[in-house]
């Protein structure tokens, strides 16, 4: 039954007439746990909470698969200003995007100048920038353009999904860019052709990337909300002295957040993956088919309203 809900719920992630309808009502039914606000302005006042606890946070644009270059360009004028407020505030947060919100699936061209605008804008504010993985089809491609922007950029970074079996060789392949990676289990429905199926397996080859990155002496972050994932990282620091300054670990806004309290009291730096903007609805129904707690918790709002 589990699997059933998750795969119904990735399929909605991508039902793009869904999410017009979704921007229309804004964050109800539950979302608002999940999105820091629809503005910048509120999203700023979330990352002063959690700075305020002693929590990081990297800031999620949300948006993807747009459709023609004016949306690419409102979302790339979102990011600027959004790194503006990170560097105006003083905010300790970074700053995350999906490349389909700056024109990925429209032209390279588009994407890398989309990019290069956010990224001089970055460089002036000391704010750095990672660039979200998506689904499998744009996986190389991804890639393409981080490396291009890394030979350009100090302060960019990108994430590697576990449970793609191409992972280990795309960590070897960017080791050469010295790169700082978030490392995630993967959260989009993707083939047994590509993926693995058993999250068994999923798990080892997360452990295999973290030792992997980590020994290779690049920055880590460890994007996890499974404590089996936090106590190996844990010990495998531990074991090979491994200074605190190369890692840290990464979790939702809205989820576990006494998990994230508790690391930060540990001496560990913690940061909060925190999502804002009208285009919430992909990453919402991608959370409901991670966690079935999280359905309970919607349907519970829902009713209460």
């Amino acid at each position: 039954m589990e699997r059933v809900m998750r795969d119904f719920f990735l399929f909605l992630s991508k039902n793009k007439p869904m999410t017009k309808v979704a921007k229309q009502y804004g964050l109800r039914f539950g979302a608002a746990r999940f999105v820091a606000g629809e503005t910048v302005e509120q999203a700023v006042e979330s990352i002063k909470a959690l700075n305020k606890e002693g929590l990081c946070v990297t800031l999620d644009c949300l948006g993807e698969f747009i459709d023609n270059e004016q949306e690419a360009e409102e979302m790339t004028e979102l990011c600027i200003e959004a790194v503006r407020a990170i560097g105006v505030y003083e905010l300790d947060s970074q700053l995350s995007l999906k490349l389909t919100s700056m024109g990925l699936d429209l032209s390279e061209s588009v994407v890398l100048e989309n990019m290069r605008r956010i990224m001089d804008v970055a460089v002036e504010n000391n704010v750095f920038v990672t660039i979200d993985m998506e689904d499998y089809e744009r996986c190389q491609k991804t890639l393409d353009v981080f490396t291009q922007l890394k030979s350009e950029y100090e302060n960019i970074g990108t994430v590697i999904q576990a449970y793609l079996y191409r992972t280990e060789g795309d960590i070897e392949a960017l080791n050469a860019f010295s790169p700082n990676l978030r490392l995630v289990k993967g959260a989009y429905k993707e083939s047994p052709e590509v993926a693995f199926p058993e999250k068994k397996d999923v798990d080892e080859n997360f452990k295999k990337i973290i030792k992997m990155h980590l020994l290779n002496g690049n920055y880590t972050a460890i994007a996890t909300h499974d404590d089996q994932i936090i106590n190996y990282t844990k010990e495998l620091v531990k074991e090979h002295n491994i200074p605190s300054d190369q890692f840290e670990f990464q979790m939702l806004y809205g989820i576990c957040a006494e998990r994230q309290h508790e690391l930060h009291r540990e001496g560990y730096k913690m940061r909060v993956y925190m999502p804002f903007g009208t285009d919430w609805y992909g990453y919402f129904m991608r959370r409901l088919a991670e966690r079935p707690a999280n359905v309970a918790f919607v349907a519970k709002g829902i009713i209460n309203k």
